[in-house]
């Protein structure tokens, strides 16, 4: 009867009135662990990204219908852009029939109407023919290309040049290497006292850096490229420069030589 247990208190600690020696008592918690630490249940410590998917979840459940409404537009919308018709506005532009030199002279062979999207229509464009019939092409094009009024020898060539910019055209002393220039190019304008006057033959800068507008070249349909005989067009180059630059290249070629250097900037 001593001698057994009772089942009843099994896992409870020592029965009430038993003396338990000090060996035989549980250790006090500090003992086990340090203070200060904090016991948890098993389990219920979660990672970061298992708290972030479960806010996920209930905020989807819990707007499930704004979300499915947001959707639902979403996709109506894109029906409905998918069904428009593209847009079947057109508008005429005058364009070349063929590939053109610089400085030819269009005669209604060379042209034609085309008819093109109204969202590619090029500032500057002409939709008649007689518009352009006549003028003198200041750079080459190819067949099929829309003329603009900045391709044509006039006011066109200063398009999109600061403002005060003038178109001055230079006499070049040497016409041959004139026509090694083209549109676009900068060059550096010097000026050569005359062979033949006194003093000192040292060629000064006059402008530096201005672009080349226009080149004068032999045209085969006789007229000039630039107003005047065509043979009076030899050596004349269309410069842009603004402010003293244009002030300084008026009439220059009256003081001496001019020659044309390709600029480094």
């Amino acid at each position: 009867m001593f001698g057994h247990s009772n089942p009843r208190r099994a896992g409870r600690g020592p029965a009430p009135g038993t003396r338990v020696s000090p060996a035989a008592r549980p250790a006090p918690r500090s003992q086990y662990a340090g203070a200060g630490t904090v016991f948890r249940q098993p389990g219920r410590e979660r990672s970061g990204r298992a708290a972030l998917r479960d806010r996920l979840r209930r905020f989807t459940v819990r707007r499930r219908r704004l979300l499915a409404g947001i959707l639902a537009s979403l996709a109506c919308g894109i029906a409905v852009e998918a069904c428009l018709p593209p847009d079947a506005r057109t508008v005429d532009v005058v364009t070349a029939r063929a590939d053109l030199p610089a400085g030819h002279v269009l005669t209604p062979g060379d042209l034609r109407v085309a008819a093109l999207p109204a969202a590619g229509d090029s500032p500057g464009s002409f939709a008649d023919t007689g518009a352009v019939t006549g003028k003198r092409l200041a750079v080459p094009l190819r067949a099929g290309s829309v003329l603009t009024d900045s391709f044509f020898v006039g006011p066109g060539l200063l398009a999109g040049m600061p403002a005060g910019t003038s178109a001055v055209p230079l006499r070049t002393a040497d016409p041959a290497a004139a026509g090694l220039l083209s549109p676009g190019v900068l060059v550096d304008v010097m000026l050569a006292p005359d062979p033949g006057s006194s003093g000192a033959a040292e060629a000064s800068l006059l402008a530096a850096g201005v672009p080349v507008l226009w080149i004068a070249g032999e045209m085969a349909e006789g007229g000039g490229t630039w107003p005047g005989a065509a043979k009076a067009d030899a050596g004349l180059v269309v410069v842009a420069a603004g402010g003293r630059d244009a002030a300084a290249l008026a009439g220059a070629s009256e003081r001496g030589n001019l020659y044309l250097v390709l600029s480094g900037e």
